[in-house]
C-alpha cells in the first residue's frame, strides 16, 4: 500500500487547484509490484463522514466531480442569464433549481457525479499527506466500503481552501435559490464554513483532490 508522502505541490485554480506536480507525486511513491500509479487530470472528491476515520461504508453517499467545476461554474451576479437559458450553463450542465451546489468563490457548480466509483484514487489535501483512497463496487444493500492506506484519515487529504455545499429545497415554501446567498460571504477563509441560504437546507462536504489513480493488483 502507499506510504504517507510529503506532497510538494502548488495548489492554485478556481476551484481548489487547477495544476498539480504529479510528476513528483510519481517519484516518490514507494515501488509496488502489484499496482501501478497512474497520473490523471486532477479530478474532485466530495466526501461525508467524520474527519478523523480512515475507513467507512458510506462511499455511496460520496460524489466526484471528473472535470473540474470550478472554470465552468456560473457566478451568483449571473443566475438570471442561467435561468434565461433554461437552467443550461455555458459549459452544458443543467441547474438543477431543487438540489444546487455552491463553492468557496461564489461559484455555483454542476452537481458531482453519485455514487463515488469504485477503484483506487490517489488523494491529497495539498498539505503533507498523499493517500490511496480505496472504494468498493456497492454491496447488495447499495452501501461502498472505503479505506485509506497507511492510516490516513478524511482531514489528513482534505484540502482546506476548497468549500463545496449542496443547497436543497425545503418543506417551508421558501424558495431555495442563489439569489439568496450572501455575497459578501465570498470568497472564504479557509477558517469558515459555506453560509446559510434563505430557504435551503444545507449539506457541507469535504473536498479531496484526486492526483492520479492506482491500477493493476
Amino acid at each position: 500500500m502507499l506510504e504517507k508522502i510529503k506532497a510538494k505541490t502548488e495548489l492554485a485554480g478556481r476551484f481548489c487547484v487547477s495544476l498539480l506536480a504529479v510528476s513528483f507525486l510519481a517519484a516518490a511513491l514507494p515501488a509496488q509490484a502489484e499496482a501501478t500509479f497512474e497520473p490523471i487530470a486532477t479530478q474532485y472528491i466530495a466526501a461525508l463522514g467524520d474527519a478523523q476515520a480512515t475507513s467507512g461504508q458510506d462511499a455511496q453517499t460520496w460524489g466526484l466531480w471528473a472535470i473540474d467545476p470550478g472554470p465552468r461554474g456560473i457566478a451568483i451576479g449571473d443566475y438570471a442569464d442561467l435561468v434565461a437559458h433554461a437552467y443550461i450553463a455555458p459549459a452544458g450542465w443543467t441547474f438543477d433549481p431543487n438540489a444546487w451546489w455552491l463553492e468557496e468563490h461564489g461559484l455555483i457548480m454542476e452537481a458531482p457525479i453519485f455514487p463515488l466509483p469504485a477503484g483506487r484514487y490517489v488523494v491529497t489535501g495539498g498539505r503533507a499527506i498523499t493517500s490511496v483512497l480505496t472504494v468498493q463496487a456497492p454491496d447488495a444493500t447499495g452501501k461502498q466500503s472505503w479505506s485509506l492506506a497507511d492510516g490516513a484519515s478524511i482531514y489528513d487529504v482534505t484540502h482546506f481552501g476548497c468549500r463545496a455545499a449542496r443547497y436543497a429545497q425545503t418543506s417551508t415554501g421558501q424558495a431555495c435559490t442563489p439569489v439568496h446567498a450572501p455575497l459578501s460571504a465570498f470568497p472564504m477563509s479557509p477558517s469558515t464554513v459555506m453560509p446559510t441560504v434563505q430557504g435551503c437546507s444545507k449539506q457541507d462536504y469535504q473536498v479531496l483532490i484526486v492526483v492520479g489513480m492506482m491500477t493493476g493488483g
